[in-house]
Parts: structure tokens; sequence; C-alpha cells
């Protein structure tokens, strides 16, 4: 089903309009949606752009932030000074990222650093950790925000010791707020007031809200705790999957992250958190209302009606949607909006094969749909905490690892990634494929506006190899763009929809074909898409800034080598973790 005829059946003359809209016809007109010559695929160890294209290196992980720094050590000498240097350059595994404006060419960038990699960081690759190398660890994990300088060609240069050139650690002191905030379930030997944590870890996407500041999302965090002795697993513990032996990182060492000691500090993490970019003595905030899950990204919208809608993943297999609407209304100042509101979760309505269908946002409030003490929520920061449990007892429709999700600037419909599930064997509407190791892109559209709970969908893409194959991927899927796992998702203001991979790299078997992973752009509106970059051996590309006046895009390249693989990306010694750049050679609208 084409977009005009989705929008046609779901009455959205609101939507309708986007296709009459000037932008889109002077897009068309001028810069086509899809005006490059699309790429190969890549297998070898480097960053390939189309035809007209150029790509440099930004910043990698290690990189001075300030004159006082040392440059990478390429020795990986851990000692005191490593450890205190990391709080004062890139962080490791750049991933989401955002930039914010200042004047005469200068802008900032808030970017997360997600994890690590023992295997590339350390010369005994993981092996041997030491409370020494958990610490360099913590600090080289959370999220770098650095000013930068737009050149006279459209890059950007690293400004050092910028006033606003700033690390969050896993060290960092970030302050609770929320229906979470003081609960007893947040309550540690450290912070018996359950208001304070430190550190922020798994930052894996973002976003930007209205007010300027930066939201980062915390993924994966039960990778980071484990346990010393044999503790009782609750239900809790158990969805989330902390648990004996989970941990993979050693981080243990630090007692803090020593469930069998702490059990109360997993609950800490798995929050979305807000930051001021332009102010470095700012507290970060961890903002609880927003649900605790492994959250991809944060998509905000301002709805007409002036609240704040946030839209989120859980990127885990068979988990949920969810959207959080603000209480009150943005009223152009900064304000606690992310702490009042309602969180909700998607249920998804249709048939198998069909594609499409409608679907509902249930409200994860306590007292409602059976989230009471009857079922183990005694308030709404029980809901939040345990917000999986709750979605799961409302009756949510689990899904595919629901990644990044983008919402159309130009339109009302949102994009969401659902980067694979082997492990689907029950199918459901939005999820039609058992063992569905390429994934597929969603989208849906609520009715009238972002705050209603009503809402249409359909199935944009399903990936994988060509759609006469048994993968049964979609019809504008063929043989130069097949491809597997999507997971970043970016519109520009022309609604170019840019789609970041990270999947399978074998480029044997049933990921043939595929290369390295890769950037597509796609045309929502016919549903083309075409290989617009790919990156070097063992990578994820991941993370987008595309600049207002849409020449110049930032991509984040993040670890290239993983796992031993023969990588030096990208300057030829150590693999790391880089943000690139890309412009056009003639100064063009980047896609045009």
């Amino acid at each position: 089903m084409n977009r005009r005829n989705f929008i046609k059946t779901a009455a959205l003359t609101s939507c309708a309009s986007f296709f009459a809209s000037p932008l889109m016809a002077k897009t068309q007109d001028k810069n086509a949606i899809l005006g490059f010559k699309a790429i190969d695929i890549n297998t070898k160890d480097t960053f390939v752009v189309p035809e007209g294209y150029e790509a440099k290196p930004l910043i990698s992980w290690a990189d001075p932030l300030f004159s006082k720094a040392r440059e990478y050590d390429e020795s990986k000498n851990i000692d005191e000074k490593a450890i205190e240097n990391a709080d004062f350059v890139m962080g490791d595994n750049n991933d989401g990222m955002f930039m914010f404006e200042l004047e005469n060419n200068r802008a900032l960038i808030a970017v997360n650093n997600e994890y690590i990699n023992p295997e590339i960081m350390f010369n005994h690759k993981g092996k041997n950790i030491n409370l020494n190398d958990v610490k360099y660890m913590q600090n080289s994990c959370g999220v770098s925000i650095f000013e930068v300088k737009r050149l006279e060609n459209g890059f950007y240069e690293l400004v050092k010791d910028s006033k606003y050139n700033r690390r969050i650690t896993a060290q960092t002191p970030i302050s609770i707020s929320g229906p979470a905030k003081g609960d007893e379930k947040l309550k540690t030997k450290a912070d018996k007031k359950g208001k304070l944590v430190y550190g922020t870890i798994n930052n894996c996407a973002s976003g930007k809200t209205p007010w300027g500041t930066y939201l980062t999302c915390e993924e994966n965090f039960n990778d980071f705790f484990d346990a010393s002795a044999e503790f009782s697993q609750d239900a809790s513990q158990k969805r989330y999957g902390i648990k004996k032996g989970a941990g993979e990182y050693g981080w243990s060492l630090d007692e803090r992250f020593d469930v069998s000691k702490n059990p109360n500090e997993p609950n800490r993490f798995g929050w979305v958190v807000e930051i001021d970019p332009y102010d470095p003595n700012s507290m970060p905030i961890k903002r609880t209302a927003l649900g605790r899950f492994k959250h991809e990204n944060a998509e905000v919208v301002l709805d007409k009606s002036s609240h704040v809608v946030v839209y989120m993943g859980d990127d885990e297999k068979h988990e949920f949607i969810y959207k959080f609407v603000s209480k009150n209304k943005y009223d152009g100042k900064a304000r606690n909006l992310l702490d009042e509101g309602t969180l909700y979760v998607a249920k998804f309505n249709g048939k198998v094969g069909d594609n499409k269908g409608s679907g509902e946002w249930i409200e994860l409030v306590h007292g409602k749909n059976g989230l009471d003490s009857k079922n183990g929520f005694n308030s709404q920061a029980d809901v939040v905490i345990n917000a999986r449990l709750a979605a799961s007892i409302v009756g949510a429709t689990p899904m595919d690892r629901p990644e990044w999700v983008a919402a159309d600037p130009n339109s009302d419909f949102v994009y969401v990634t659902l980067t694979n599930n082997d492990k689907r064997e029950e199918l459901n509407a939005p999820n039609p494929r058992k063992n569905n190791i390429y994934g597929h892109i969603l989208r849906f559209v609520n009715d009238s506006s972002h705050i209603n709970t009503k809402f249409s969908w359909d199935i944009f893409l399903l990936a994988g190899n060509e759609p006469f194959s048994e993968t049964g991927a979609s019809k504008n899927i063929n043989k130069d763009n097949i491809f597997n796992s999507p997971d970043g998702l970016k519109f520009d203001k022309y609604s170019r929809l840019w789609i970041q991979t990270d999947g399978k790299y074998s480029n044997k078997g049933a990921y043939a074909n595929m290369g390295n992973n890769q950037m597509f752009c796609a045309d929502p509106l016919s549903g083309e898409l075409r290989r617009f970059l790919s990156g070097p051996i063992a990578c994820e590309i991941t993370g987008v800034i595309i600049s207002d006046d849409c020449k110049t895009m930032l991509v984040g390249v993040q670890h290239p080598g993983e796992k031993g693989a023969n990588s030096t990306f990208p300057y030829g010694k150590t693999p790391r973790s880089t943000i690139m750049q890309i412009r056009k050679l003639d100064g063009g609208i980047l896609g045009s």
C-alpha cells in the first residue's frame, strides 16, 4: 500500500495536504529526493560515499577536548594518569548525537559514548580486567559535549578548550526527578534518599527538546552489572536481565555494580537523562516519568496542541514501543515538562500478512488497566521502574526489537525500525515474519494529532534478500539495495529518510551481497531507497547530524574492528570509533 493510499484510507486530511506542499514540490523539482548514484556494497576497511561527495574524520575516540589532555596512547598503558586523561577526551563508541547552534558559525555537539570494547581498549583484550581498567572504562562511557566551528567548505573542526567542552561519565553526579524520585527501590547504601545517581551508562541514541536540551537514553545497562555471590532474582531483575554472570565488562570489581551487594543499583539505570549542553556546570537529570527500559532514542515532537510528545523504543526482542505526553503545554520557556505527563505503550491491531492496521496507545498509569496492588504496582513509581512488566499486563504488542523512532517534519507520520528478531515464532500483524533476521521498518500516524490514543499503521519496508526469495522482502528491495537490520533513523527537513544499519556483515550465506554496515536514503513517498554510504570492517553505522542547510552531515562509525576483526580505521593503527563528516563537492544539498 503506497503512502498516498494509506493516508486516504486513514482519512488524514492534514497528512494528505503534505503531498501538495510547496516544500515537497520544491524539493522534487530542484533537489531530487534521490539525486545521487548509489554506491556498491563495500567489504573493505574504508568509508565509502557516492561520486561527487567527500568524507573525512571530525573526531575519534580518545581525541583531546582540551589542550591539557594527552593524545591517544597506542601503547594502551592504563594507569592513574590514563584514567584521569579519559575524562578530558572524546569517549568511546559514539552513537546518537545532536547539534546545538551558537553564533558565528559555531555549534555544540552532544554525542553518546555507548560502551567499550575491551578487546580493542586493552593489551590483555579484556581477559584480565582489574579495578584500574574498570575506572578507565567508566570514564570512557557516557556523553561527550564539545564545540565545533564551521569552515568555509562546510566541514567542521573541534574547538579545543571551549568553555562548553565536558564529559559526563559513569561517575558524574546525576539527579533523579519524576515519580520514582526518592522511591525505596532507588535507595542504596550510598544514596539513602534515592535522589542522586552516579553516572549514566550504555547511552545509545538520543533526543532534542524544543527548549534546547539533550536527551541521552540508557539502553543495555544490565551488561554492566554482575554479582560476586548468588542472590534471589525477582521478577523485575529477570525481565531486565539482571543476574549473576550477566556482566560483560568486569565492573562488579566496583562494588556499586555488584548486585549481590547493591540490589537496587540497577533500578537507577535504564532511564532518559536530560542534559543542558549550554551550561557546563548544570547537573544532568534522570527523567523517570518516561519509564525504565532499554531505551534506544527519544524522538521529541511538539504537537499542535503545544504538548510535548516523546516516542521511544525498547531495544530487545519481544519488547514494546512507548510514547510520553506531557501534562502541561510548552510555552516557549524551559520547564520541567518531562516530569509530569502520561506514559503510553502501543497495542497494534490487524491481520498477519496485511502489513497494515490500526492501533491504540494504552495508559501506563497506576490504578488503571490492572496496574494496581493486586499485580504488584503500589504507586506510579512502581509502574515507571518496571515499565516492561506494566506494559505486558496492559496487553502491549511484543515487537521485533524496536530501535530508533523518527517523525517526518512535513507530515504526521512516525517511523520506527524493528531491527531483527531471530526468536520470533508467534507472528502478529506488525511483525509478520518468523525468525526475522533481517528486520523491517514500520510507520504509524495518530488520528488528528500526536496526543491522540488511536493510530493507523503500515509497514514501509521488509528488509532482506530480494522480493522473490523466501525472506519475503518488500517490493522496494532489489538486488542493488538489499540489507539487514535497520537501526538508526533520521529525517532531514526535505523529508529524506536516512536509514542506518547495525547487522551481520559476513557477506556470506543469508547475508550475501550485503557488505559492511551502511546507510541508505529513502523517499517516503515512493518507497525507493539507495545505498548512500558504507563503513569499515565490523563497524556499526549509527548517529547522524544534518546541518540546517542540509549541506553537511555527521555520521557515526562505531566499534570498527570489534571482536578482533581486521580493521585499523581511521588512522591505520588501533581501530577507533569516529564521527565522520560528509559534504557534496559542489556544495549542494546532501542526497540531491
